[in-house]
């Protein structure tokens, strides 16, 4: 995934000379996670900018980039680190095209690795996705896999609306065929596994967890259908709402905590919309309400496939 992004990357800065990068170590050392890797020496300083460790200021040099005319991709090295830059983020970046009556757009990619799974310290393995889908004038997606860490990246950086890339740090590693197609547009949920007794959501990390928890669910005479988001914010309705008539059961899984995640809202939107189709109340396998824990512990606080399995039971009225 690591080296699809960095595709991505390289592409888009070959496509259209106004791509700059912007981050913390992603020049000469070539990001923490090395996914700007090489980038510096084919494309040159001026293109691909080691800055200071300062996020606000990172955020604001872009929306300065983005008046000029440019399309700047920002990395926050961890994700507990982008809360320096929140402040610009929701009060500049989100609102300058409305400010303006729509004469400025902000074609900024922010990069975000999101989420635990790798044994980290404080402040490295969290999952803010929640803070920005409820801010207006943004838009919000989260990467699963190698392809469309890589389409989503190019989609993402020719969008002129400001775009949060999350990129799940524990599946850097996964391997998988890259075309150069784009894919579907980044609004558009996927259905990853078709099913018809559950309908379960998930996205970033979670998507392969998922995915197996449908292969265990078989086994035991029920069948999942996998979605994975992709945008969080749009989130596409149709697609979720279409496979909930079908399964009338709905599971959702994040690893960000329950209380106020997204899980929660897509549940009240689908039971508003779906209601009459529902034949149990949804259910949500989240993170638990607690700040990050130690890594030590990380594994009982992130939904595994038992946890997955035990709300895919619930949400058929088995008792685990």
């Amino acid at each position: 995934m690591a080296k699809a992004i960095n595709a991505g990357l390289r592409q888009a800065l070959l496509d259209d000379p106004k791509v700059v990068l912007l981050g913390e170590d992603i020049g000469l050392l070539g990001g923490v996670f090395r996914v700007t890797s090489d980038l510096l020496a084919e494309f040159g300083a001026r293109r691909v900018i080691d800055t200071p460790l300062a996020e606000s200021a990172i955020i604001g040099t872009a929306v300065g980039l983005a008046y000029r005319g440019y399309r700047p991709v920002c990395e926050i090295q961890f994700d507990g680190f982008i809360f320096p830059g929140f402040d610009q983020i929701v009060s500049q970046v989100a609102k300058l095209h409305y400010r303006t009556q729509g004469r400025v757009s902000m074609p900024i990619t922010i990069r975000v690795p999101f989420g635990g799974g790798i044994g980290a310290a404080e402040h490295h393995s969290e999952s803010p996705e929640a803070y920005f889908t409820h801010t207006s004038g943004l838009r919000v997606i989260a990467v699963s896999d190698p392809q469309d860490a890589y389409g989503l990246i190019r989609q993402a950086i020719a969008s002129d609306d400001p775009v949060l890339y999350f990129e799940p740090k524990r599946r850097y590693h996964v391997k998988g065929e890259v075309s150069p197609e784009l894919g579907a547009p980044m609004e558009r949920a996927r259905v990853v596994a078709v099913g018809t007794d559950v309908t379960l959501l998930c996205y970033g990390a979670l998507v392969a967890t998922a995915k197996d928890a449908a292969l265990a669910a078989a086994d035991e005479g029920a069948s999942v259908e996998v979605i994975d988001l992709r945008s969080l914010s749009p989130v596409d309705y149709e697609t979720i709402e279409a496979s909930v008539r079908k399964t009338g059961r709905l599971v959702i899984t994040h690893e960000a905590s329950r209380s106020g995640g997204l899980g929660g809202e897509i549940a009240a939107v689908v039971t508003e919309r779906c209601f009459e189709y529902l034949e149990a109340a949804p259910v949500r396998v989240t993170g638990f309400d607690i700040p990050y824990p130690p890594a030590k512990l990380e594994s009982h606080h992130l939904p595994d496939l038992d946890r997955i399995l035990d709300g895919v039971d619930r949400a058929l009225g088995r008792r685990r």
